[in-house]
């Protein structure tokens, strides 16, 4: 199949219906449909200049863009890398950037991307298909510093620089979702010097990029700043500006604490503020700030389980975990307006989402009945023992969002309802893969964001990292066989079955959906979300 305008040939009809079934999503929030986190306030006239400054609740401690995955930091990152395709946010289409077009064999097997003349990277070098061969060559060998980039190129058999423009990567097997894979950040485009460097000196240097933006300082933990790239003349054609950007530079702060990010927006100090919570929606609707919000497609807020662990080995614990929560307790107490309890391990958003509510529904009888045939009996202080060991979790938590830990309170306290016992500890964003590495959990809260259902596999398949430690069992099958399908009714079938499986046996304990809320100054215009929620600030300008 051949990006173009023109219908394929009737033999690749089946993958092009998958493609585009794959990438379709809801997009919900102010603005332009959804897409567009706010065009400011009086409109205007756009204007070339300025500088924003964006406060963000954590640094995830890199800053080389196939390595991060925690949204605060990647929506700096995403400024400085291009991709070789675009996903639009209202449509879920896959559209040219870096490439200018591609083929895709009718098994889904080779993928031939036909690159884009007269692009640089800002260290003055040019992109040839060799630098894009080397990035997916080096991305795999990122191994578990960079789980979504590794899932996405997993079962790659080769990548060929046919000519200086032309780039063929081939897989084992079919691979219907790589196209998509191709317009994410994880994926964005590295110059070759970038490419030789370390993981870790990428992570604390910063890497080169084609991007609108250019890294210009890294202070971990502070701040990251960028300076707008002169000359810059490849921009998506989602985009609505061509050439440069409009603004001069984009600071963004850390500022880990709630209250004092909706503060500085209040005052001026900052421009926008990514992370606000119900609790903070009343004040910033009082001033010259409008929130912004999108739903995430991707796995939910959940608990992520570590299956390795004695006690939760037993799917009757488990499952009792998933019906002593009440889900829409959490949802209207804690998380923005709008915010969906979770139906599913998949955002409803997500392409091939399955409503599987019915067996989300809280339920605290049902969760006693479970864990009294399991063998845990009530002990004087109302927390379960068996054996005399007490059934208790430790559940690990990062400070990247201001809901994060009134959510896990309110679960710790509907756990111990039914006699479980919830310890929570704080970690910063920097040790996740260390912590997923090791083990060294019961529980994990998070989420992962991706426009397409393949994220399933990134994290729950046995034979990538497997973080949560699951067994041998059915859905590694269903996950092979969803990512490899060209046929698009399968597909859903085969998601569909992977998400139920997961559900049933409470591999992980899907909460909430995850809905990003930008708190924006009136001032700024343009600041849009692109299909995976995060935002793309080439557009953006103050005035």
């Amino acid at each position: 199949m051949r990006a173009q305008p023109d219908a394929g040939p009737a033999r690749w009809a089946p993958l092009g219906a998958l493609l585009a079934a794959s990438v379709l999503l809801t997009a919900c929030g102010s603005g332009s449909g959804g897409s567009d986190a706010g065009g400011g306030s009086g409109g205007g006239t756009a204007k070339s200049g300025g500088i924003l400054t964006f406060a963000v609740s954590s640094d995830s401690g890199c800053v080389d863009p196939q390595q991060v995955g925690s949204n605060d930091t990647i929506y700096s990152l995403r400024q400085i890398v291009d991709s070789l395709t675009d996903q639009d946010p209202k449509t879920g289409k896959i559209t040219p950037w870096l490439a200018k077009s591609w083929d895709i064999s009718a098994d889904a097997t080779t993928f031939t991307f036909h690159l884009r003349p007269g692009v640089t990277f800002s260290d003055g070098t040019e992109l040839t298909a060799q630098v894009v061969k080397d990035n997916f060559d080096a991305v795999p060998k990122l191994g578990a510093l960079a789980p979504l980039a590794q899932g996405y190129l997993s079962g790659v058999e080769s990548t060929t620089a046919v000519d200086p423009l032309t780039v063929r990567v081939t897989f084992r097997q079919p691979n219907a979702q790589f196209l998509q894979a191709t317009s994410t950040h994880s994926l964005g485009i590295e110059s070759a010097a970038s490419v030789r460097r370390t993981p870790e000196r990428k992570c604390a240097e910063g890497v080169v990029g084609s991007g609108p933006f250019v890294l210009k300082d890294y202070v971990q933990n502070q701040s990251i700043t960028l300076d707008r790239r002169t000359g810059y003349a490849w921009g998506s054609p989602l985009w609505r500006k061509k050439g440069e950007a409009y603004l001069d530079k984009l600071v963004f702060k850390v500022v880990p604490e709630a209250g004092v990010r909706v503060g500085s927006l209040q005052s001026g100090q900052v421009d926008a503020i990514g992370g606000v919570g119900r609790a903070n929606e009343a004040t910033l609707k009082s001033g010259p700030v409008r929130l912004a919000r999108r739903a995430n497609p991707g796995t939910v807020f959940n608990l992520g389980l570590n299956n390795s662990r004695p006690a939760l080995k037993d799917v009757r614990v488990r499952q009792a975990i998933l019906y002593a929560i009440d889900r829409e307790e959490i949802a209207d107490t804690v998380f923005p307006t709008g915010t969906r309890p979770a139906t599913s391990v998949l955002a409803h958003t997500t392409p091939d989402y399955r409503d599987l509510g019915s067996g989300l529904a809280f339920d605290a009888a049902k969760a006693t009945s479970l864990l009294d045939a399991a063998g845990w009996k009530a002990g004087g202080d109302g927390i379960r023992t068996k054996n005399g060991a007490r059934l208790s979790l430790t559940v690990k938590w990062f400070a990247n969002s201001a809901t994060n830990q009134p959510a896990l309170e309110l679960i710790q306290q509907q756990l111990k309802a039914v006699g479980i016992e919830v310890v929570l500890k704080q970690l910063q964003i920097a040790q996740i893969v260390q912590v997923q590495q090791s083990g060294d959990f019961d529980g994990l809260w998070g989420n992962l964001t991706r426009a397409d259902p393949d994220i399933l596999r990134t994290q729950y398949s046995t034979a990538l990292a497997n973080a949560y430690r699951l067994p041998a069992s059915p859905l590694e099958s269903l996950l092979t066989r969803q990512a490899a399908t060209t046929d698009a009714g399968r597909r859903t079938e085969l998601v569909g079955e992977a998400q139920q499986l997961i559900v049933r046996n409470a591999y992980v304990v899907p909460v909430v959906e995850l809905q990003t809320q930008l708190g924006v100054a009136d001032k700024v215009h343009n600041l849009d979300f692109e299909a995976s929620s995060r935002i793309q600030l080439h557009d953006t300008w103050i005035g």
